[in-house]
């Protein structure tokens, strides 16, 4: 029983997705799980493309994978405790997406500089080595910068419509702090990924100021929501994603439970939200001058 073939309203494919994003936050590979349900590691792949069979199986790898039946079927929502996981999943939707509305603090990824791909990992690195080995800490952003890079190169091939929200009271902290992941860095270190930060900031000035066609940007001068979100709709769904992950100044990927609905509720207060803060915010050469302003002060 594959995808809708059989007329079912039951979307298999999008199980399969959700499935593998699990097993990815999981930190399992396809055998490991292929174990524990004592089937072959072709059935977990065959699964993962929609190839549901029985209900009673994704119970069973519900339980393994440590999540719900109903977050596998997505008839309430997905639950991610991993950014790999979250990431993973984003990825997936992203790839069918139109239209993306972002608000991550302090910058969308995909709307950061290849110069900041260099950095991210050293500040992932330095951020999650208090908390794990650093044998684990490589392997765990090793596989981050892999599903990072994929995303960003779709994002640059297919071009989807982005409208990015960001807070300037975030932009001047990030300025401030510099692209580190953790406060106790040498001066030398700290000096630099100020300058670093200082690039960045500069990238996406030139980013308002030429206004490529799939990106819209503007800046949001008063609070912004506490949390980070991004709303991506297709033809056939819009799709709410919360995380509590950050990928920017001091970075998160340790604590935090990510979560993804289709909740058409949720999906238009956050449209709403955006379109609220969008009206009075700064976009285009404005927008650019007044980031041009805040880096001279640092």
């Amino acid at each position: 029983m594959v995808g809708n073939s059989l007329g079912s309203p039951i979307d298999f494919v999008a199980i399969g997705k959700r499935l593998k994003a699990y097993r990815i936050g999981a930190s399992l590979q396809a055998e490991d799980v292929a174990a524990q349900l004592d089937v072959s590691r072709a059935a977990i792949y065959r699964l993962e493309q929609g190839e549901i069979v029985k209900i009673e199986t994704l119970d069973a790898i519900a339980q393994v994978l440590g999540t719900s039946l109903a977050s596998l079927l997505g008839v309430e929502c997905e639950y991610y405790p991993t950014p790999l996981g979250l990431f993973e999943r984003m990825r997936q939707l992203e790839k069918t997406s139109d239209r993306i509305l972002a608000h991550f603090d302090p910058i969308s990824l995909l709307l950061t500089s290849d110069e900041y791909l260099r950095h991210l990992p050293l500040m992932l690195m330095e951020s999650t080595s208090r908390h794990m080995n650093s044998d684990q800490a490589e392997k765990n952003v090793e596989k981050l910068m892999g599903l990072l890079s994929e995303r960003r190169k779709y994002f640059k091939q297919y071009m989807p419509h982005i409208v990015s929200l960001i807070g300037l009271r975030e932009i001047e902290q990030f300025l401030h702090t510099g692209l580190v992941g953790r406060l106790d860095l040498p001066k030398k270190v700290h000096a630099e990924r100020v300058e670093a930060a200082k690039n960045e900031v500069l990238y996406l000035a030139d980013l308002m100021e030429d206004e490529p066609i799939n990106v819209q940007i503007g800046l949001v001068n008063e609070s912004m929501p506490s949390f980070t979100f991004q709303v991506m709709t297709g033809r056939e769904q819009s799709v709410l994603v919360q995380s509590p992950f950050k990928l920017g100044e001091m970075p998160n990927i340790a604590n935090g439970i990510g979560m993804i609905t289709v909740a058409p509720e949720a999906v238009k207060l956050h449209e709403d939200l955006m379109l609220t803060l969008w009206k009075t915010a700064y976009k285009g050469k404005a927008g650019a001058n007044i980031l041009r302003k805040l880096v001279s002060k640092f």
